[in-house]
């Protein structure tokens, strides 16, 4: 029984599980300990965000596959317009992609890649950012804070999780995107791409990395809060490109439904 305890508690130590929650509601105290910390200490919330992204994917592609199954199809507007050899090509493509791999396993793939990826690009920005500005802190502290500091990002994929279960719909304009003007030029989509991104907890994360680089750079809040923010512009702005340029590809008649 002490073995059994003792254990646990290794692992506890080794996990940090305490801090999953403790970040979130005392997060200076918290990353006074994460910076502190000589080794790497982010597995743990990237797993959490890995998991929380499958989750959401996971519940958009059974919606996706029961609306397939019940021949729920969305056509373009100009479809009549098709030729029949046209109209059959963009149902078969449609009906491609209502499978397996196009429904959980490539957006199940993008989101853990955008998980990982997108940890080691932020960190390695706001380690520049927070070194430019005149921080102390070294680049392992800063990966380890930009990881702990992800973790509202697990909580909004878990409430659109769990909205999805409970309304058998997908959401269809995530962040601020409803407030993109009309129209159908570049700016406009572009402008969709990037208002999606935006939300409340984005920008808890932000505060969240402001205050992590504040404790462990050894800058004022009021330079770490720029340099956070200096950086979430830039990523903010590339991460848009993304939906930019499949909206780009979506224009043509049949790449439109892969998208």
């Amino acid at each position: 029984m002490a073995e059994a305890a003792l254990e646990t508690n290794r692992r506890q130590r080794r996990w940090k599980t305490e801090w999953l929650w403790n970040v979130l509601i005392h997060p200076r105290e918290t990353f006074a300990q994460i910076t502190a910390q000589r080794e790497g200490v982010w597995l743990a919330p990237l797993l959490v965000l890995s998991l929380t992204a499958l989750l959401t994917v996971w519940s958009s592609g059974t919606i996706r596959q029961a609306a397939a199954a019940m021949g729920e199809v969305t056509l373009p507007p100009d479809f009549q317009y098709y030729s029949p050899e046209q109209q059959a090509q963009y149902m078969q493509a449609i009906e491609a992609t209502s499978g397996p791999v196009f429904l959980f396993v490539l957006p199940g793939l993008a989101r853990l890649a955008q998980v990982w990826v997108g940890w080691l690009a932020v960190g390695g920005f706001v380690h520049l950012a927070l070194t430019t500005l005149g921080g102390r802190g070294e680049i392992g502290m800063t990966m380890n804070l930009v990881a702990w500091a992800g973790l509202p990002l697990a909580l909004r994929d878990l409430v659109r999780t769990i909205f999805m279960q409970n309304s058998d719909r997908l959401i269809q304009s995530p962040g601020l995107s409803g407030f993109a003007p009309a129209g159908e030029g570049h700016l406009a989509l572009y402008l969709v791409g990037l208002l999606t991104l935006i939300d409340l907890y984005l920008i808890w994360h932000i505060a969240l990395l402001a205050i992590g680089g504040s404790v462990g750079s050894k800058l004022s809040m009021g330079r770490a809060l720029t340099g956070v923010l200096i950086t979430m512009l830039v990523v903010l702005a590339l991460q848009a490109l993304i939906p930019y340029g499949l909206g780009q590809l979506g224009g043509a008649k049949f790449i439109q439904p892969f998208f």
